[in-house]
């Protein structure tokens, strides 16, 4: 997987923060995006980043997995992501609004 521009890891950093922020994405997608964004594929991820088990990120990925609470920070932390709670949608706060 080749590893895009600094220029377009910022961008789709931002755009990633932004689906987040909005409710766009999940969890699941959100994991995806990250790798995509430093050009890994999900062993490289998983190993040299997360410091987790391929399988676990291959499955978690794909709808099958389970991670722990502790499992999911690793996959976030990278990108400066919380594992949290959120409101209902009903009481988000959307920026587009105001």
């Amino acid at each position: 997987m080749k590893r895009p521009s600094n220029q377009e890891m910022s961008e789709r950093k931002e755009a990633l923060y932004q689906s987040l922020a909005m409710g766009e994405i999940g969890i699941r997608e959100a994991t995806r995006e990250m790798r995509k964004i430093l050009g890994m594929t999900q062993k490289d991820y998983a190993k040299k980043i997360a410091a987790i088990s391929p399988r676990i990120l291959s499955e978690f990925e794909n709808g099958a997995g389970n991670p722990t609470l502790a499992t999911l920070e690793k996959i976030a932390s990278p990108f400066g992501l919380k594992v949290t709670f959120l409101p209902p949608e009903s009481w988000r706060i959307n920026v587009s609004e105001g």
